[in-house]
Protein backbone atom coordinates (compact mmCIF):
# COMPACT_ATOMS: atom_id res chain seq x y z
CA UNK A 1 0.00 0.00 0.00
CA UNK A 2 1.46 3.50 -0.88
CA UNK A 3 1.86 5.76 1.95
CA UNK A 4 2.25 9.52 2.19
CA UNK A 5 5.50 10.75 2.27
CA UNK A 6 6.08 11.03 6.21
CA UNK A 7 7.29 14.18 6.16
CA UNK A 8 3.80 15.48 4.12
CA UNK A 9 0.91 16.78 6.75
CA UNK A 10 -1.75 14.76 6.18
CA UNK A 11 -4.47 18.09 5.90
CA UNK A 12 -2.28 19.46 3.06
CA UNK A 13 -2.71 15.86 1.48
CA UNK A 14 -6.70 16.33 2.09
CA UNK A 15 -6.51 19.96 0.53
CA UNK A 16 -4.49 18.65 -2.16
CA UNK A 17 -7.24 16.33 -2.85
CA UNK A 18 -10.25 18.19 -2.42
CA UNK A 19 -8.12 20.69 -5.34
CA UNK A 20 -7.71 17.68 -7.71
CA UNK A 21 -11.19 16.72 -7.43
CA UNK A 22 -12.33 19.89 -8.30
CA UNK A 23 -10.20 20.11 -11.01
CA UNK A 24 -11.26 16.87 -12.71
CA UNK A 25 -14.94 18.13 -12.29
CA UNK A 26 -14.14 21.36 -13.72
CA UNK A 27 -12.63 19.59 -16.92
CA UNK A 28 -15.43 17.30 -16.88
CA UNK A 29 -17.62 20.26 -17.51
CA UNK A 30 -15.53 21.99 -20.01
CA UNK A 31 -14.98 18.86 -21.85
CA UNK A 32 -19.11 18.50 -22.19
CA UNK A 33 -19.48 21.64 -22.69
CA UNK A 34 -17.06 21.49 -25.88
CA UNK A 35 -19.03 17.79 -26.23
CA UNK A 36 -22.48 19.57 -26.72
CA UNK A 37 -23.83 20.28 -30.46
CA UNK A 38 -23.96 23.45 -31.45
CA UNK A 39 -27.95 23.16 -32.43
CA UNK A 40 -28.61 22.09 -28.47
CA UNK A 41 -31.95 22.99 -27.71
CA UNK A 42 -33.08 25.35 -25.33
CA UNK A 43 -36.70 26.30 -23.83
CA UNK A 44 -38.61 28.41 -25.52
CA UNK A 45 -39.05 31.93 -23.92
CA UNK A 46 -42.45 32.59 -22.70
CA UNK A 47 -44.38 35.28 -24.34
CA UNK A 48 -47.40 37.19 -24.34
CA UNK A 49 -50.35 37.38 -26.98
CA UNK A 50 -52.99 40.36 -27.32
CA UNK A 51 -56.31 39.86 -29.01
CA UNK A 52 -58.71 42.37 -30.31
CA UNK A 53 -62.00 42.05 -31.56
CA UNK A 54 -65.44 43.83 -31.69
CA UNK A 55 -67.28 40.44 -31.30
CA UNK A 56 -70.81 42.42 -32.07
CA UNK A 57 -71.08 41.95 -35.99
CA UNK A 58 -72.38 37.86 -37.46
CA UNK A 59 -73.23 35.08 -35.22
CA UNK A 60 -70.53 33.19 -37.21
CA UNK A 61 -67.85 35.73 -36.51
CA UNK A 62 -68.74 35.82 -32.02
CA UNK A 63 -68.91 32.03 -32.13
CA UNK A 64 -65.43 31.74 -33.38
CA UNK A 65 -64.45 35.10 -31.10
CA UNK A 66 -66.26 32.98 -28.44
CA UNK A 67 -64.09 29.58 -29.83
CA UNK A 68 -60.60 31.92 -29.67
CA UNK A 69 -60.86 33.51 -26.22
CA UNK A 70 -61.93 29.80 -24.85
CA UNK A 71 -58.99 27.82 -26.96
CA UNK A 72 -56.21 29.90 -27.32
CA UNK A 73 -55.53 30.26 -23.37
CA UNK A 74 -55.84 26.39 -23.05
CA UNK A 75 -53.08 26.04 -25.43
CA UNK A 76 -50.75 28.95 -24.03
CA UNK A 77 -50.71 26.93 -20.68
CA UNK A 78 -49.50 23.97 -22.61
CA UNK A 79 -47.24 25.90 -25.14
CA UNK A 80 -45.48 28.57 -23.50
CA UNK A 81 -47.17 32.03 -23.85
CA UNK A 82 -50.19 34.19 -22.30
CA UNK A 83 -53.52 35.30 -24.20
CA UNK A 84 -55.11 38.19 -23.66
CA UNK A 85 -58.24 39.36 -25.29
CA UNK A 86 -59.70 42.87 -25.44
CA UNK A 87 -62.89 44.58 -27.30
CA UNK A 88 -60.79 48.35 -26.01
CA UNK A 89 -59.30 49.04 -29.38
CA UNK A 90 -58.01 51.99 -27.30
CA UNK A 91 -55.42 49.76 -25.77
CA UNK A 92 -53.66 49.00 -29.10
CA UNK A 93 -51.25 52.25 -28.97
CA UNK A 94 -47.55 52.10 -28.48
CA UNK A 95 -46.98 51.90 -24.63
CA UNK A 96 -49.52 48.77 -24.33
CA UNK A 97 -48.35 47.03 -27.41
CA UNK A 98 -44.47 47.06 -25.98
CA UNK A 99 -45.71 44.35 -23.67
CA UNK A 100 -46.43 42.10 -26.34
CA UNK A 101 -44.78 39.94 -28.77
CA UNK A 102 -48.03 39.19 -30.68
CA UNK A 103 -51.16 40.74 -31.78
CA UNK A 104 -54.12 39.47 -32.92
CA UNK A 105 -57.45 40.87 -34.75
CA UNK A 106 -59.69 38.40 -34.91
CA UNK A 107 -62.97 39.73 -36.50
CA UNK A 108 -61.69 43.67 -37.49
CA UNK A 109 -58.83 45.66 -37.77
CA UNK A 110 -58.34 49.04 -36.03
CA UNK A 111 -60.24 52.52 -37.12
CA UNK A 112 -58.67 55.57 -35.60
CA UNK A 113 -55.59 57.27 -36.84
CA UNK A 114 -53.79 56.66 -33.81
CA UNK A 115 -54.58 52.85 -33.24
CA UNK A 116 -53.52 52.42 -36.89
CA UNK A 117 -50.02 54.56 -36.30
CA UNK A 118 -49.78 52.28 -33.21
CA UNK A 119 -50.26 49.04 -35.01
CA UNK A 120 -47.72 50.17 -37.89
CA UNK A 121 -44.83 50.66 -35.88
CA UNK A 122 -45.44 48.01 -33.93
CA UNK A 123 -45.10 45.48 -36.62
CA UNK A 124 -42.21 47.67 -38.70
CA UNK A 125 -40.20 47.75 -35.59
CA UNK A 126 -39.95 43.50 -35.35
CA UNK A 127 -43.70 42.92 -33.67
CA UNK A 128 -45.42 39.44 -34.07
CA UNK A 129 -48.78 39.75 -35.95
CA UNK A 130 -51.67 36.71 -36.57
CA UNK A 131 -54.93 37.70 -38.09
CA UNK A 132 -58.05 36.26 -39.01
CA UNK A 133 -60.58 36.21 -41.91
CA UNK A 134 -63.22 39.25 -41.63
CA UNK A 135 -59.81 41.22 -40.36
CA UNK A 136 -58.51 41.46 -43.53
CA UNK A 137 -61.83 42.28 -45.19
CA UNK A 138 -62.80 45.71 -46.80
CA UNK A 139 -64.81 46.81 -49.64
CA UNK A 140 -62.23 50.19 -50.39
CA UNK A 141 -58.50 49.32 -49.39
CA UNK A 142 -58.42 53.09 -50.05
CA UNK A 143 -59.63 53.49 -46.18
CA UNK A 144 -56.10 51.90 -45.42
CA UNK A 145 -54.11 51.39 -48.42
CA UNK A 146 -50.85 50.43 -46.27
CA UNK A 147 -52.36 47.64 -44.49
CA UNK A 148 -54.58 46.39 -47.21
CA UNK A 149 -52.14 46.47 -49.53
CA UNK A 150 -48.34 46.86 -48.70
CA UNK A 151 -49.11 44.66 -45.41
CA UNK A 152 -51.70 41.90 -46.01
CA UNK A 153 -51.25 42.28 -49.99
CA UNK A 154 -55.09 41.91 -50.61
CA UNK A 155 -55.83 45.00 -51.80
CA UNK A 156 -59.78 44.90 -51.81
CA UNK A 157 -61.88 41.94 -50.97
CA UNK A 158 -63.44 40.08 -54.09
CA UNK A 159 -65.50 37.19 -53.76
CA UNK A 160 -66.83 34.64 -50.78
CA UNK A 161 -67.71 31.21 -50.89
CA UNK A 162 -71.04 29.89 -49.25
CA UNK A 163 -71.84 27.90 -47.09
CA UNK A 164 -68.70 27.39 -45.07
CA UNK A 165 -67.05 23.89 -45.48
CA UNK A 166 -64.41 21.67 -44.69
CA UNK A 167 -61.61 21.55 -47.47
CA UNK A 168 -58.67 20.17 -48.29
CA UNK A 169 -55.44 22.60 -48.19
CA UNK A 170 -51.71 22.17 -50.26
CA UNK A 171 -49.27 23.70 -48.06
CA UNK A 172 -47.34 25.38 -50.55
CA UNK A 173 -44.01 26.48 -48.39
CA UNK A 174 -43.01 23.51 -46.63
CA UNK A 175 -40.04 24.62 -45.45
CA UNK A 176 -41.31 27.96 -43.00
CA UNK A 177 -40.71 27.41 -39.50
CA UNK A 178 -45.08 27.82 -39.29
CA UNK A 179 -45.57 24.29 -41.62
CA UNK A 180 -42.68 22.25 -39.67
CA UNK A 181 -43.77 18.66 -39.51
CA UNK A 182 -47.14 19.07 -41.94
CA UNK A 183 -47.39 16.76 -45.06
CA UNK A 184 -47.96 18.24 -48.10
CA UNK A 185 -51.73 18.24 -47.73
CA UNK A 186 -54.02 19.16 -44.21
CA UNK A 187 -57.58 19.04 -43.68
CA UNK A 188 -59.35 22.74 -42.76
CA UNK A 189 -61.66 23.69 -40.13
CA UNK A 190 -65.18 24.77 -41.26
CA UNK A 191 -65.01 28.04 -42.79
CA UNK A 192 -66.49 30.72 -45.27
CA UNK A 193 -63.86 31.17 -47.32
CA UNK A 194 -62.40 34.61 -49.01
CA UNK A 195 -60.87 35.85 -52.50
CA UNK A 196 -59.05 39.07 -53.30
CA UNK A 197 -58.16 41.55 -55.51
CA UNK A 198 -54.66 40.70 -56.09
CA UNK A 199 -52.76 38.03 -56.81
CA UNK A 200 -50.14 37.23 -54.08
CA UNK A 201 -48.32 35.59 -56.54
CA UNK A 202 -47.26 38.25 -58.00
CA UNK A 203 -46.37 40.32 -55.09
CA UNK A 204 -42.56 39.43 -54.14
CA UNK A 205 -43.14 40.23 -50.52
CA UNK A 206 -45.90 37.37 -49.85
CA UNK A 207 -44.99 34.03 -48.99
CA UNK A 208 -48.15 31.58 -49.82
CA UNK A 209 -48.23 29.18 -46.66
CA UNK A 210 -50.89 27.34 -47.79
CA UNK A 211 -53.80 27.36 -50.39
CA UNK A 212 -56.55 25.49 -51.57
CA UNK A 213 -55.63 22.05 -53.23
CA UNK A 214 -56.97 21.39 -56.69
CA UNK A 215 -58.45 18.51 -55.55
CA UNK A 216 -61.30 20.12 -53.44
CA UNK A 217 -63.16 21.78 -55.96
CA UNK A 218 -65.78 22.65 -56.19
CA UNK A 219 -66.05 24.91 -52.91
CA UNK A 220 -68.98 26.08 -51.54
CA UNK A 221 -72.77 24.57 -51.23
CA UNK A 222 -74.38 27.82 -53.00
CA UNK A 223 -73.92 27.04 -56.61
CA UNK A 224 -74.02 31.13 -56.95
CA UNK A 225 -71.17 31.36 -54.28
CA UNK A 226 -69.22 28.74 -55.51
CA UNK A 227 -65.26 28.01 -56.49
CA UNK A 228 -65.18 25.77 -59.25
CA UNK A 229 -61.70 26.03 -60.01
CA UNK A 230 -58.68 28.45 -59.68
CA UNK A 231 -55.80 30.07 -56.97
CA UNK A 232 -57.15 30.42 -53.91
CA UNK A 233 -54.29 31.49 -50.80
CA UNK A 234 -55.10 30.43 -47.18
CA UNK A 235 -52.44 31.14 -45.32
CA UNK A 236 -49.50 33.54 -46.02
CA UNK A 237 -47.02 35.68 -44.65
CA UNK A 238 -45.09 38.85 -45.56
CA UNK A 239 -41.67 38.58 -45.77
CA UNK A 240 -40.97 42.44 -44.72
CA UNK A 241 -42.65 41.64 -41.11
CA UNK A 242 -43.25 38.72 -38.47
CA UNK A 243 -46.86 38.27 -39.96
CA UNK A 244 -49.33 35.66 -40.84
CA UNK A 245 -52.85 36.30 -41.97
CA UNK A 246 -55.56 33.05 -42.27
CA UNK A 247 -58.62 32.55 -44.11
CA UNK A 248 -60.47 30.68 -41.76
CA UNK A 249 -62.44 31.87 -38.72
CA UNK A 250 -65.99 31.86 -39.77
CA UNK A 251 -68.00 28.79 -38.32
CA UNK A 252 -71.14 27.27 -39.73
CA UNK A 253 -74.18 28.72 -38.10
CA UNK A 254 -77.65 28.19 -37.45
CA UNK A 255 -78.62 31.53 -37.52
CA UNK A 256 -82.29 30.85 -36.85
CA UNK A 257 -81.74 29.47 -33.61
CA UNK A 258 -78.09 31.24 -33.40
CA UNK A 259 -76.59 27.80 -32.62
CA UNK A 260 -73.11 26.91 -34.32
CA UNK A 261 -72.63 24.20 -36.35
CA UNK A 262 -68.91 23.60 -36.68
CA UNK A 263 -65.66 24.85 -34.43
CA UNK A 264 -62.54 26.61 -36.02
CA UNK A 265 -60.52 24.15 -33.95
CA UNK A 266 -61.97 21.01 -34.88
CA UNK A 267 -58.90 20.39 -36.93
CA UNK A 268 -55.82 19.17 -35.48
CA UNK A 269 -53.75 19.70 -38.41
CA UNK A 270 -54.81 23.41 -38.84
CA UNK A 271 -53.94 23.85 -35.13
CA UNK A 272 -50.48 22.88 -35.27
CA UNK A 273 -50.11 25.40 -38.69
CA UNK A 274 -51.68 27.94 -35.91
CA UNK A 275 -49.77 27.74 -33.21
CA UNK A 276 -46.72 27.53 -35.37
CA UNK A 277 -47.64 30.21 -36.59
CA UNK A 278 -47.70 31.97 -33.17
CA UNK A 279 -44.59 30.83 -31.99
CA UNK A 280 -43.02 32.10 -35.38
CA UNK A 281 -44.18 35.25 -35.12
CA UNK A 282 -43.38 35.79 -31.63
CA UNK A 283 -39.53 34.85 -32.61
CA UNK A 284 -39.68 31.25 -31.17
CA UNK A 285 -38.78 28.64 -33.63
CA UNK A 286 -39.39 24.86 -33.81
CA UNK A 287 -42.78 22.06 -34.70
CA UNK A 288 -45.53 21.77 -32.43
CA UNK A 289 -46.87 17.98 -32.90
CA UNK A 290 -49.89 17.17 -30.91
CA UNK A 291 -50.53 13.99 -29.21
CA UNK A 292 -51.72 11.65 -31.77
CA UNK A 293 -54.79 10.00 -31.67
CA UNK A 294 -55.68 11.58 -28.27
CA UNK A 295 -55.81 9.70 -24.56
CA UNK A 296 -58.17 6.61 -24.02
CA UNK A 297 -59.84 5.97 -20.24
CA UNK A 298 -62.22 6.52 -18.04
CA UNK A 299 -63.76 10.16 -17.44
CA UNK A 300 -64.61 10.91 -13.85
CA UNK A 301 -66.99 13.45 -12.04
CA UNK A 302 -69.53 14.33 -9.26
CA UNK A 303 -69.55 11.70 -6.28
CA UNK A 304 -66.24 9.79 -7.39
CA UNK A 305 -68.71 8.37 -10.58
CA UNK A 306 -68.04 7.57 -14.10
CA UNK A 307 -69.55 9.14 -17.39
CA UNK A 308 -71.03 6.45 -18.72
CA UNK A 309 -73.61 5.74 -21.81
CA UNK A 310 -76.91 4.38 -20.58
CA UNK A 311 -77.23 0.60 -21.73
CA UNK A 312 -73.28 0.43 -23.43
CA UNK A 313 -75.66 1.33 -26.73
CA UNK A 314 -74.25 3.13 -29.75
CA UNK A 315 -77.47 4.17 -30.93
CA UNK A 316 -77.81 7.36 -32.08
CA UNK A 317 -79.47 9.60 -28.92
CA UNK A 318 -78.16 6.85 -26.43
CA UNK A 319 -78.10 9.27 -22.64
CA UNK A 320 -74.65 9.86 -21.09
CA UNK A 321 -75.07 9.78 -18.02
CA UNK A 322 -72.98 9.64 -14.46
CA UNK A 323 -72.63 5.83 -13.21
CA UNK A 324 -70.52 3.59 -10.86
CA UNK A 325 -67.00 3.01 -12.08
CA UNK A 326 -67.55 -0.70 -13.83
CA UNK A 327 -64.66 -0.27 -16.12
CA UNK A 328 -66.75 -0.90 -19.11
CA UNK A 329 -66.26 0.01 -23.06
CA UNK A 330 -69.98 2.12 -22.17
CA UNK A 331 -66.98 3.83 -19.98
CA UNK A 332 -64.03 4.61 -22.04
CA UNK A 333 -63.62 7.91 -23.58
CA UNK A 334 -61.09 8.98 -26.04
CA UNK A 335 -60.67 12.86 -25.72
CA UNK A 336 -59.13 13.35 -28.72
CA UNK A 337 -56.42 16.74 -30.08
CA UNK A 338 -59.21 18.20 -32.13
CA UNK A 339 -61.88 18.43 -29.36
CA UNK A 340 -64.38 15.46 -29.40
CA UNK A 341 -64.76 13.04 -26.60
CA UNK A 342 -65.76 9.52 -28.32
CA UNK A 343 -67.07 6.34 -26.76
CA UNK A 344 -68.08 3.01 -28.39
CA UNK A 345 -67.04 4.91 -31.68
CA UNK A 346 -69.60 7.89 -31.78
CA UNK A 347 -68.94 11.33 -29.62
CA UNK A 348 -70.57 12.99 -26.79
CA UNK A 349 -72.67 15.54 -28.06
CA UNK A 350 -75.15 18.33 -27.20
CA UNK A 351 -78.71 17.25 -28.80
CA UNK A 352 -79.92 19.13 -31.06
CA UNK A 353 -76.80 21.61 -30.74
CA UNK A 354 -78.63 23.05 -28.01
CA UNK A 355 -77.22 26.11 -26.00
CA UNK A 356 -79.82 27.04 -23.49
CA UNK A 357 -79.07 25.43 -19.85
CA UNK A 358 -80.66 22.07 -19.96
CA UNK A 359 -79.93 21.10 -23.20
CA UNK A 360 -79.45 17.13 -22.50
CA UNK A 361 -75.54 15.80 -23.84
CA UNK A 362 -75.85 12.42 -25.83
CA UNK A 363 -74.07 9.86 -27.46
CA UNK A 364 -73.72 10.73 -31.73
CA UNK A 365 -72.59 10.35 -34.98
CA UNK A 366 -69.20 12.28 -35.01
CA UNK A 367 -69.93 14.94 -37.50
CA UNK A 368 -67.54 17.46 -36.30
CA UNK A 369 -69.73 20.42 -35.89
CA UNK A 370 -69.65 22.94 -32.65
CA UNK A 371 -71.89 20.48 -30.86
CA UNK A 372 -69.04 17.76 -30.46
CA UNK A 373 -66.32 20.07 -29.06
CA UNK A 374 -65.03 19.96 -25.95
CA UNK A 375 -62.50 21.87 -24.33
CA UNK A 376 -60.72 20.61 -20.91
CA UNK A 377 -60.34 23.63 -18.45
CA UNK A 378 -57.15 23.85 -16.14
CA UNK A 379 -60.02 24.06 -13.30
CA UNK A 380 -61.50 20.72 -14.33
CA UNK A 381 -64.40 22.10 -16.35
CA UNK A 382 -65.03 20.82 -19.46
CA UNK A 383 -66.50 23.30 -21.62
CA UNK A 384 -68.53 23.44 -25.01
CA UNK A 385 -67.52 26.52 -27.10
CA UNK A 386 -70.01 26.51 -28.95
CA UNK A 387 -72.70 27.14 -26.50
CA UNK A 388 -70.05 28.48 -24.37
CA UNK A 389 -71.56 26.39 -21.60
CA UNK A 390 -70.08 23.72 -19.27
CA UNK A 391 -70.96 19.63 -18.95
CA UNK A 392 -73.06 19.31 -15.83
CA UNK A 393 -74.69 16.65 -13.47
CA UNK A 394 -77.88 17.35 -13.56
CA UNK A 395 -79.35 17.95 -9.86
CA UNK A 396 -77.05 18.75 -8.93
CA UNK A 397 -76.90 14.58 -8.21
CA UNK A 398 -74.36 11.50 -8.03
CA UNK A 399 -76.70 9.29 -8.41
CA UNK A 400 -76.55 6.27 -10.91
CA UNK A 401 -78.54 7.60 -14.12
CA UNK A 402 -78.25 11.21 -12.98
CA UNK A 403 -78.21 12.68 -16.77
CA UNK A 404 -75.45 14.96 -18.38
CA UNK A 405 -76.20 18.14 -19.27
CA UNK A 406 -74.94 21.75 -20.11
CA UNK A 407 -74.70 24.69 -17.97
CA UNK A 408 -73.81 27.74 -17.51
CA UNK A 409 -70.09 27.60 -16.28
CA UNK A 410 -69.94 28.40 -12.79
CA UNK A 411 -67.15 25.77 -10.90
CA UNK A 412 -69.24 23.71 -8.61
CA UNK A 413 -67.95 20.34 -8.12
CA UNK A 414 -70.77 18.61 -10.38
CA UNK A 415 -69.33 20.76 -13.28
CA UNK A 416 -65.58 19.34 -12.38
CA UNK A 417 -63.82 16.36 -14.05
CA UNK A 418 -61.44 14.21 -14.58
CA UNK A 419 -60.35 13.30 -18.02
CA UNK A 420 -57.50 10.37 -19.47
CA UNK A 421 -53.71 11.71 -20.09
Amino acid sequence: MTRPHPRTPRRTIRRTGTLLLRLLALSAVVLGLQAAPAHHARAATPFKVLAFYDGTYDAAHISFDREANSWFPQQGATHGFTYTATTDWSQLNTANLAKYQVVMFLDNYPQTAAQRSAFQSYVTNGGGFVGFHVSAFNTDSSDWPWYHNTFLGTGTFQTNTWGPTQETLRIDDRNHPATAGLPATITSSVSEWYSWQNDLRNNPAIDVLASMDPSTFPIGTDPNQTWYSGYYPITWTNRNFHMVYNNFGHNAMNYTTNTALSSTFASAQQNQLLLQEIAWAAGQSGPVTPPPGGATGRITGYGGKCVDVAGASSTNGAAVQLYDCNGTGAQQWTVGTDGTVKALGKCMDVTAAGTADGSKVQLYDCNGSGAQVWQHQSNGQLVNPASGKCLDAAGPSSANGTRLQIWTCYAAANQLWTTPS
